[in-house]
Formats: structure tokens, C-alpha cells, sequence
């Protein structure tokens, strides 16, 4: 359907939402055909420092791009049709600067719920269910990169064929797409076997989402050229996700190991 209508949209349901729940569907239904304990998935908490982590981490490699951006000019800040539009349907009747810091508050707390309660479908299958089967067979490096193949593929459809992209070159979507996607499977593989819970990669996939998709791309004004720079599609934040990835791989030899019996999948 998104295909056929060329939108994430569907009315009353988000298209994008049904598909973001296939890999969850898809990991329990794997269970249910393997005898694979539905409770192995991570469901467990984990230390509050990693979640904390999760929800942080995204602005390291979100804020510094966005304001190189800003300041060299290769895109705008801020963009006065979407304030206007937040305190249109808010009802607030405040100074431009006062309206952005409460939607910024709102969104990065309030606005987490919704967003985890669909990221949490990815991550059931992709962070709870295969990283983990990869892990058992696999070294870290592997495993984030065999994730990185599956995790692009499963969007290409969208980004090809819907409007799932800032509107700039699709062969450009589609390299630092890519390439981020990669980069990023560094991060949410080393959290999710550092911490034991799949909330932690929950969280890390709705934070990520949040900041991008809610806060910096939409208070961004477009100055000609701005798509070839920002979003998940430009060139700014894949050339961060991967100088944040290398750190993580660097620290691989602090994870623990898979195959012992005290593991953090347990």
C-alpha cells in the first residue's frame, strides 16, 4: 500500500506503523515455530544507565551535524511555518522562542511514548529476536554488519517507491541511508549485548527517530540544496553515525561473551 499510494500514510493507520510490527510479528511467530523461548528476547530492563545512554545517544551524532548545517548556511534554522503551525494546533498564543523550547520538552518526553510504542516493533525482531540468534554464531563485527544488510533491505522498498525521504536524489537517499543504517547497527548491536534488553535498542530506535524526524528536520529551513545534507538521507549525519560507530567498535572487547552461560541474552 505504501507502494501503490506513494505515501508512509494511511488515513486512520500508518502504513508505516503496520510495517514497523512485521518484525515483531515475525520474531514471535519464530519462536512459536522453533520452541525458542519468547522470554530469550530480553525483555528484562537492564541497567538504568544503558536506557539513559539510548536516549542521549542519538544527539550526539543528531545536534553537531544539524548545527554545522545551520551555521554554514547549507540549511536554515528555524523554520517559521512549522513554529506557526505547532502553536496554531496547540493553542498557544506565545513568542516563537517560548513555543519551540515547550514543543522540544513535549516531545522529547511525552512524544518518546509514541515513538517507542513503534520502534518497539522493529527492535522485538531485529534487536530482541535476530541480533542475538547472529551473536550465538557470530563475532560483534559480524553480526552488526549482517544486521546492517537485512535492516537496509527491509527499508529500500519505502525509500524507492514512497515518500520515505527529505525529497532529494534517490541515489543519494540510498547511499547515506545506507551507510547510516550500517553505521548504526555498530551502536544498537553493542548496547543491546552490553545491556541484556532489547528496551535498551527500543529506546535508542524512538530517540533516534524523534530528534531527527520531529525536531531538527522539521525546524529546518531548506536554503536550495538543504536535502543533500540532513535527514537520514544526507550526507551529514551518516559521515556522524559512523565516527560514533567506530567508538563503539572500538570497544567490543568490553562485551560479554554470547556462548557463556551467564550471558546478558539470558
Amino acid at each position: 500500500m505504501c507502494i501503490r499510494t506513494g505515501k508512509l500514510g494511511g488515513g486512520i493507520i500508518s502504513y508505516a506503523t503496520i510495517i514497523m510490527w512485521c518484525p515483531a510479528i515475525a520474531a514471535l511467530l519464530t519462536c512459536r515455530i522453533r520452541k525458542i523461548p519468547v522470554s530469550s528476547l530480553g525483555w528484562k530492563w537492564g541497567l538504568t544507565k544503558y536506557q539513559l545512554l539510548a536516549y542521549l545517544l542519538p544527539l550526539s551524532y543528531v545536534l553537531i551535524p544539524y548545527l554545522v548545517i545551520w551555521i554554514s548556511g547549507a540549511g536554515g534554522f528555524y523554520n517559521h511555518e512549522f513554529v506557526a503551525e505547532i502553536a496554531k494546533g496547540m493553542g498557544w498564543n506565545l513568542p516563537d522562542g517560548l513555543t519551540i523550547v515547550l514543543y522540544i520538552i513535549l516531545m522529547s518526553s511525552f512524544g518518546m511514548v509514541r515513538s517507542i510504542g513503534s520502534a518497539l516493533g522493529e527492535e522485538i525482531g531485529w534487536r530482541g529476536f535476530l541480533t542475538p540468534q547472529l551473536a550465538n554464531i557470530s563475532s560483534y563485527t559480524a553480526t552488526s554488519l549482517w544486521m546492517g544488510v537485512i535492516w537496509s533491505l527491509y527499508h529500500y522498498p519505502l525509500l524507492l517507491f514512497s515518500n520515505y525521504n527529505t525529497g532529494g536524489p534517490k541515489w543519494l537517499a540510498l547511499t547515506c541511508f545506507t551507510v547510516m543504517i550500517f553505521a548504526c547497527c555498530f551502536i544498537f548491536t553493542w548496547l543491546r549485548m552490553k545491556s541484556g534488553s532489547l528496551w535498551t535498542a527500543a529506546i535508542l530506535h524512538a530517540s533516534h527517530n524523534l530528534f531527527i524526524q520531529s525536531i531538527f528536520t522539521p525546524f529546518t529551513v531548506d536554503t536550495g540544496h538543504t536535502n543533500y545534507f540532513i535527514d537520514e538521507f544526507g550526507i551529514a549525519l551518516p559521515i556522524a553515525a559512523v565516527i560514533v560507530a567506530w567508538f563503539f567498535w572500538r570497544k567490543r572487547g568490553e562485551l560479554p561473551d554470547p556462548n557463556d552461560e551467564n550471558k546478558a541474552f539470558s
